[in-house]
């Protein structure tokens, strides 16, 4: 009786450690098609689910379990070492491109203070036409460079905004309209002014004066924003 149990408790051992180490086979063989793969976000996705699928997985007798990990880690190992080395190419790659944007970004922040805006857009487009050419920098340092270039980019345009406003017919038109119509407001006053201090009303003259102050006032204002446009 007691051989007997011992013999079944030992064969159901082994029928699990089998059924285990089929189990982990199949997760291994999975591991091991994937360690020469370069699809590296994918890739790394199926080696989580595996490793999850592994831990869930019985586990065989110790010998067994311990060569099976083995061989599952080393096909990991493959691909994780190629996928490292990639990425070591690429952050090399981009390191080279993030000293010549470097470089680039310099040349432009040169362009300010804008004094001659056609040379500042002759500049600023001979940078543009080498950015792109530079190509990418690491993602730590993206955000800084792109920065950098956009706020030239923005002075520029900024300073091509005013030029624009300077020179528009129909502002100028709108500014001359106002001075003129403020000159003859301004000789108006002058005459009424005169004539209250002919009169001697006091009250008349304050009112005259204080006309003529404020339309004053709106005319030099106006005058400076023609001398801009001019």
């Amino acid at each position: 009786m007691f051989d007997r149990h011992r013999r079944a408790y030992f064969s159901q051992l082994d029928s699990n450690n089998s059924a285990a180490k089929t189990a982990k086979e199949k997760l291994i063989a999975e591991a091991e098609a994937l360690s020469t793969s370069t699809d590296w976000g994918y890739a790394a996705g199926e080696y989580r689910r595996l490793m999850d699928q592994w831990k869930a997985s019985p586990r065989a007798s110790r010998k067994d379990d311990d060569a099976l990990w083995a061989r599952f880690r080393a096909a990991q190992d493959v691909f994780f070492t190629s996928r490292q080395a990639a990425n070591d190419e690429i952050d090399q790659e981009y390191a080279a491109n993030l000293s010549v944007k470097e470089a680039l970004l310099a040349e432009a922040t040169a362009i300010l203070p804008i004094t001659d805006l056609a040379a500042a857009k002759k500049a600023l487009q001979s940078v543009r036409d080498r950015w792109e050419d530079a190509g990418k920098v690491p993602r730590a340092d993206m955000g800084r460079i792109e920065a950098g270039l956009r706020k030239v980019e923005d002075a520029v345009r900024h300073a091509e905004e005013e030029q624009w406003q300077r020179s528009n017919p129909e502002r100028k038109a709108r500014t001359n309209s106002a001075l003129s119509q403020l000159e003859s407001a301004i000789a108006g006053l002058q005459e009424d002014l005169a004539k209250a201090e002919k009169s001697g009303d006091q009250r008349k003259i304050k009112a005259a004066q204080e006309a003529l102050e404020a339309r004053q006032a709106w005319l030099d204002q106006i005058q400076r924003s023609a001398s801009e446009l001019s």
